[in-house]
């Protein structure tokens, strides 16, 4: 079927982020809603605002669900401010510290219920390759488990669709460099600050990804 005739049956959780823009992009013809979640990271501030620019420009319906138990509960540097979040190469060793425990199940059970509340079928994350050593809930067996246990928690037998799960960040650019996605109108930056640190290991992959894909990187970074 041409993407021109496809039905409107996904939602999407669109962060703001490189991955989850150039995924809202690529298949706008099949997403009915934008989903983005406050749970108090150093850089929803950032992330938000540029989650619902993307979807206003594709004529998306966008919500944001506050999850501000978060930050009360649960434990990571992701959500401890700026001078929590590590520097240097983004590897499970360094970046163990920004893992925030079950964050996707979370975000996915929402999304779940949601889309079966509004009639789709599918809801759409953009896990990648690059995170399967540090995030446990970006792997192809949660992936794949979630979407089971959403498909038969379900009347209507809600799925997870998740195309970038065994592809890299270096990829997923060249994908929105076909498609002349602005990368500077995303964020990555785990500090939250004005600017990208440039010092972070989220920074220092998305530098690398864009140098890869032959992308001038025109985003500001303090260094």
């Amino acid at each position: 079927m041409n993407n021109n005739t496809q039905k409107k049956d996904c939602a999407i959780i669109v962060s703001g982020g490189m991955d989850s823009v150039t995924m809202l992009h690529e298949y706008s013809e099949r997403i009915a809603l934008g989903i983005s979640f406050d749970y108090g990271s150093n850089h929803n501030a950032q992330e938000l605002p540029l989650a619902r620019l993307h979807c206003q420009r594709l004529c998306i319906p966008h919500i944001v669900i506050p999850l501000q138990f978060m930050p009360r509960y649960f434990r990571s540097s992701l959500l401890e401010g700026a001078d929590a979040i590590p520097e240097g190469p983004y590897d499970a060793e360094n970046m163990a510290s920004t893992v925030v425990p079950f964050r996707n199940g979370i975000m996915l059970a929402i999304a779940c219920g949601i889309a079966e509340s509004n009639g789709l079928k599918h809801v759409k994350i953009a896990n990648h390759g690059g995170d399967h050593t540090i995030y446990p809930d970006c792997r192809p067996a949660f992936i794949d488990s979630m979407s089971q246990a959403m498909t038969a928690g379900t009347d209507t037998h809600v799925g997870i669709l998740a195309p970038y799960t065994n592809i890299s960040k270096a990829d997923i650019a060249r994908h929105g460099k076909r498609m002349g996605i602005d990368y500077s109108e995303t964020w990555s930056c785990y500090k939250g600050g004005t600017h990208h640190c440039g010092r972070c290991a989220t920074c220092i992959e998305r530098r690398e990804a864009l140098a890869a894909a032959g992308i001038v990187d025109t985003t500001i970074y303090d260094l």
